[in-house]
């Protein structure tokens, strides 16, 4: 190669020489477009200044961490002027509030911190599962909202104020309540009509309480009774949420009205302003069979000879709960062969009510109860063919029939407010029975 160089003339070398300078110069020089992309980028950027990029609105986050977690919604219907990106994420089993907030992508700083406003937000320390926590971050990255459905009427909101702590506050949902009727004839049990009426079982518990001093539901009930009741059904944003108070009632039984409206106060009064409550209940336990009727000549099960039975019995599952059938105190509480463990109870106006057979006894000698207190429970002791409660009601030292005696009322309206209560059950009463008509006469054959 150097041989074949040097036969070249030298001033056709140094010709070659001078051509491949300028191509060198020529190819190294940039280009007009790298220039003007180099400059303009030199211009824009800044060291240490953070630019974001924009991304389309309808396209969701990347969150690291929460694979396993499914978004509800990524942005929710809150005024757009909050500015706010919010996640939902919904507590699985196993979850335990660090672990949202960590999933959400908010410190645990921030966390502590709501959690040390107290009370206010303890509820945040006992989620469960399917339950919803809402992060509302702004565009800094931190937490601005946080929200939590305590139940369907009412929602936790934890906030930052103006100087950036949190403050926290329940907001409500507004009820909306609407009036229903139903209605039922009994055929079987109070409880099956009830049912079929379409009332909840708190509901049919709720109507034997406002008619209980009345009606013994374990044996005063007949097939052909009938019932009807107004009361309240709740909703919020057009959906159901529960049912409210009961209105109006009207029950027939054994061909006998007993109507009953709410007052203001909350208590349950009869058409003319006397109260639904009495000094007693007829029955000390609740929605029972009975076995035996009061019957003065009535067959004993054990001795096999006519015995009178001055009182009533009713079979019920040991255990269960025995009330007082009203104010008073034990005379006594103690046990032998015969009554088993037994109850005695002194009230006002000479009365006396006693308690036998039970499997436990809850009170004491000289003890003071009050009207449906739980005494005991019911049970097989003494000389007894099944496990039952015997009910005695003894008037000035003679045997009653507690189902039929004439109970002493509590006090009734009187004066302004009496005159202003049969003003507003008169109208109430009108429409429970015009419903109830009206209903007749749609299942009428």
């Amino acid at each position: 190669m150097r041989q074949l160089v040097a036969k070249i003339p030298s001033q056709h070398r140094a010709l070659i020489l001078a051509v491949s300078v300028c191509l060198a110069i020529i190819l190294l020089l940039p280009s007009e477009q790298a220039a003007a992309s180099k400059s303009s980028n030199s211009s824009a950027l800044e060291v240490g200044k953070r630019y974001s990029l924009d991304i389309p609105h309808n396209e969701q986050p990347v969150t690291e961490g929460v694979s396993d977690y499914t978004f509800e919604s990524d942005v929710t219907d809150l005024p757009a002027e909050d500015n706010l990106q919010w996640s939902s994420l919904q507590v699985q089993r196993g979850d335990v509030l660090s672990n949202l907030f960590k999933k959400a992508n908010v410190s645990q700083q921030t966390m502590l911190a709501i959690l040390a406003l107290g009370d206010s937000t303890k509820t945040l320390t006992r989620l469960f599962p399917g339950e919803t926590l809402e992060f509302g971050v702004n565009e800094q990255g931190e937490l601005a909202e946080l929200r939590y459905a305590i139940n369907k009427l009412k929602t936790l909101k934890v906030s930052r104020d103006l100087a950036g702590k949190f403050v926290a506050e329940e907001l409500e949902k507004t009820v909306e309540h609407r009036q229903q009727f139903a209605s039922a004839e009994i055929k079987s049990s109070f409880w099956s009509a009830g049912i079929e009426a379409g009332l909840s079982e708190a509901q049919i518990m709720n109507l034997a309480g406002i008619f209980g001093w009345d009606i013994d539901f374990g044996l005063d009930l007949r097939a052909g009774d009938s019932f009807s009741v107004l009361y309240q059904a709740n909703y919020v944003d057009g959906d159901f949420v529960g049912y409210g108070t009961i209105i109006a009632a009207q029950f027939q039984n054994q061909g006998q009205v007993i109507q009953a409206v709410r007052h203001t106060d909350g208590n349950y009064y009869k058409p003319d302003g006397a109260s639904m409550r009495q000094a007693f209940l007829r029955a000390p336990v609740s929605f029972q069979y009975v076995s035996s009727n009061f019957n003065p000549r009535r067959l004993h099960p054990v001795l096999g000879k006519v015995r009178a039975h001055n009182g009533v019995d009713y079979v019920a599952p040991v255990g269960t709960p025995i009330m007082a059938a009203g104010d008073g105190r034990v005379t006594h509480s103690g046990y032998n062969n015969l009554n088993g463990n037994y109850v005695f109870i002194k009230h006002a106006n000479n009365i006396v009510t006693k308690y036998l057979h039970l499997s436990r006894r809850n009170v004491k000698n000289g003890d003071k109860v009050k009207q449906g207190e739980t005494i005991g429970r019911l049970g097989a002791t003494g000389r007894v063919t099944g496990a039952h409660l015997h009910y005695e009601f003894l008037l000035n030292g003679v045997h009653r029939n507690p189902r039929t005696v004439k109970l002493p009322q509590a006090t009734p309206l009187q004066g302004e407010e009496r005159d202003l209560f049969i003003a507003s059950a008169t109208p109430v009463l009108a429409e429970l029975q015009t419903k109830e008509r009206v209903l007749l006469a749609k299942i009428a054959p």
